[in-house]
């Protein structure tokens, strides 16, 4: 079994969570099994590594998802990793967006100075739907300065057409059509 399909495989499929008519693509089984999140690790890793990017300073991980593997894999690229949490869950000061998720509207908060001028970043989540988190990121690392290099995630909900939303290319590595 490649990786990539061992790593589909471990996916639980939860119909109406959080919300009715919401089908969450839950990734924590991944994480009982510790050959399938190393093949997650080293595969993101060997893509940002080998696709051409200029050097990576930064990876952002997002609230909460992006935080699971986000410092392992910044270590792995000699970068530091920046949390994107939602509102009220950093201390000292903030900068904040808004965005609208595929069930509700929420806000986003990166710590003021976590990112330089002229970083390049890379932006990790579990699962791009709507788009709307990872944009918000995005605009959080545009008002610090920085410069959005690629996104990445888990899982791409293709039907909802996300990526359309972003200002850098998308790294996917597993894309479902439902």
């Amino acid at each position: 079994m490649s990786d990539l399909a061992r790593i589909k495989s471990l996916l639980r499929a939860i119909p109406d969570f959080p919300h009715k008519g919401i089908l969450f693509q839950d990734i924590f089984p991944i994480f009982q099994d510790p050959l399938a999140v190393e093949a997650l690790v080293t595969n993101i890793t060997h893509h940002l590594l080998s696709t051409g990017l200029p050097r990576i300073d930064v990876i952002v991980g997002l609230d909460a998802r992006g935080f699971l593997l986000g410092p392992w894999i910044a270590s792995r690229l000699g970068a530091a990793f920046v949390p994107v949490r939602k509102a009220g869950k950093l201390p000292g000061a903030t900068t904040q967006v808004a965005y609208q998720k595929e069930y509700g509207a929420d806000y986003f908060e990166m710590q003021t100075g976590a990112i330089k001028p002229g970083q390049n970043v890379v932006v990790l989540d579990d699962l791009i739907a709507t788009g709307g988190s990872a944009k918000a990121a995005g605009e959080l690392i545009k008002l610090s300065g920085g410069k959005t290099v690629e996104y990445v995630f888990f899982i791409e909900l293709t039907a909802l057409k996300g990526v359309e939303k972003l200002d850098a290319p998308v790294y996917s590595l597993l894309k479902f059509d439902d």
